[in-house]
């Protein structure tokens, strides 16, 4: 396992416990503000959700949205982060059209050279979240292979080792390119 990869092992019980409790803050940030939730985590598969890399890569994704919403105007009203076993997680509440702050977070995903390892869900004012269907656009592309990777992931395509390589090689390609 390469250093980026280390990190504690983690539980489906404690992926459960994640979130639910994603869900409650999400939920008392909808009651207290009444605007549209960005919610970032990693796609990080496997039993180790935390270390090196996702940090890396995590901290790319919150520079990227704290820099899209500054330039879009669109203010953010509370961004907390959450630093745990479980993986790095955001919650932004932007005062934008949901639609637009999806559209936004789908580019992103789509462009950005780390955007394929970030997970961005946008929650609506009543809770429904949007998806990346609803705009018409494609369903996410598998880190190996290209192919849906909901089907992938189903089907179980490929070895879990050769997912991480994948991942791995693609924050050690942008992180080095930064030097």
């Amino acid at each position: 396992m390469q250093a980026g990869r280390q990190g504690p092992v983690v539980s489906l019980e404690a992926m459960l416990a994640a979130r639910e409790a994603r869900v409650a803050r999400q939920a008392a940030a909808r009651a207290k503000f009444g605007l549209p939730l960005l919610s970032l985590s990693m796609v990080s598969p496997g039993p180790v959700k935390d270390g090196a890399h996702a940090r890396q890569a995590f901290a790319v994704a919150l520079a990227q949205l704290d820099e899209l919403f500054l330039r879009e105007g669109w203010p953010v009203h509370s961004r907390e982060c959450v630093f745990a076993a479980t993986g790095p997680e955001a919650l932004y509440v932007v005062d934008a059209s949901p639609i637009a702050i999806k559209r936004a977070a789908v580019a992103l995903e789509n462009i950005h050279p780390l955007g394929r390892l970030w997970d961005m869900d946008v929650l609506q004012p009543d809770g429904g979240a949007l998806s990346r269907s609803q705009l018409g656009e494609a369903p996410r592309r598998c880190f190996v292979c290209g192919e849906a990777a909901h089907a992938c992931a189903r089907s179980r395509a490929h070895p879990l080792d050769e997912l991480l390589r994948e991942i791995d090689r693609m924050i050690e390609e942008y992180c080095d390119a930064c030097v």
